[in-house]
């Protein structure tokens, strides 16, 4: 029997808690909980309607999309969701996460810069032999030139928070150019824009366009000592281009994502020095679940009384 209301689907552990977090659930929708993290999938799978995809999961989460037969709208949690157009049926909207990350991402973008910079992978090496080693000089954001490909929320929400270290300049560079509130340079004068950062900061969205957009020609051009920091997609710097010009020591890398990923332990770019690399952990912070919560009660409130959703890709 189909359940009262509008189902929607929700990656919470149980109704009351999505209630508590969400400060209540909509009128006129039946909310049914799945994680994803080995709970059985709802009886309602062929009445869901809004379907909010648990958080860092793969396509697996899609794979029962088929019977969805009623489903009018999926809310992912993450930024990025070029794994999960191919399953979207026609018809059915996507909406995207933007602004959940943009507080936690561009945290980690400028503490990778300031742990490559400080040597800080370094001295946790030391610390479990206990090593107390002499002098060895930083390299600090004061004083450099921080070049922003991939100017939007998150790009944003780096400059913001690199307001405070006495950066000489901040470039941004995005797929559509413009003056207003800021400049912003389209991705055509990056040839011109690499020579002059002494740390190229990559948020960009990965699309058709942007897959490998920085190769061995954009690398060589970015000066020595400069330091690429990854926060976007590892499919947007070519692997082999990045490991032949860090392996020199000429240019250094802090990568949150990789090309592969996950980065096979036998890659030679983990143990390349200059090389600074965490898991793809951008989003996972405490500050995504109270942006996540507000993002799905303001979905299903303009859902339930079919109002345009926020963030629609398709």
């Amino acid at each position: 029997m189909q359940a009262p209301g509008k189902v929607v689907w929700l990656p919470y552990a149980s109704v009351e808690e999505a209630e508590q977090r969400l400060g209540g659930i909509p009128d006129g929708l039946h909310v049914d909980c799945f994680r994803a993290d080995g709970d059985n999938w709802p009886d309602t799978v062929a009445d869901v309607e809004f379907y909010v995809l648990p958080y860092m999961k793969g396509e697996e989460v899609l794979d029962r999309v088929g019977e969805m037969s009623r489903l009018k709208v999926i809310q992912t949690l993450t930024a990025g969701v070029e794994n999960f157009l191919p399953y979207v049926p026609d018809g059915v909207i996507l909406c995207n996460a933007a602004g959940v990350h943009d507080a936690s991402t561009a945290e980690l973008a400028v503490a990778l810069a300031l742990a490559s910079g400080r040597h800080m992978d370094h001295y946790a090496r030391n610390q479990s032999s206990g090593i107390w080693e002499g002098l060895r000089l930083g390299i600090s954001l004061a004083d450099q030139r921080v070049l922003i490909i991939g100017y939007g929320h998150i790009g944003a929400a780096i400059e913001r928070r690199l307001a405070g270290f006495e950066i000489a300049s901040v470039t941004r560079v995005a797929r559509r150019p413009r003056t207003e509130p800021v400049e912003v340079h389209p991705t055509e004068d990056l040839p011109e824009l690499l020579p002059l950062a002494d740390v190229v900061i990559l948020v960009a969205p990965h699309t058709p366009q942007t897959e490998g957009m920085i190769g061995s020609r954009e690398l060589a051009a970015m000066p020595d000592g400069a330091l690429l920091v990854n926060v976007a997609r590892g499919k947007l710097v070519d692997t082999d281009a990045l490991l032949a010009e860090t392996s020199t020591g000429r240019i250094r890398a802090a990568l949150d994502v990789t090309d592969p990923e996950p980065l096979p332990p036998e890659h030679p770019l983990w143990r390349t020095p200059g090389v600074l690399i965490s898991p793809h952990v951008g989003g996972a912070s405490t500050a995504f679940f109270p942006r996540a919560d507000r993002l799905i009660a303001a979905q299903l409130g303009r859902f339930a009384v079919g109002k345009e959703l926020e963030n629609r890709i398709t």
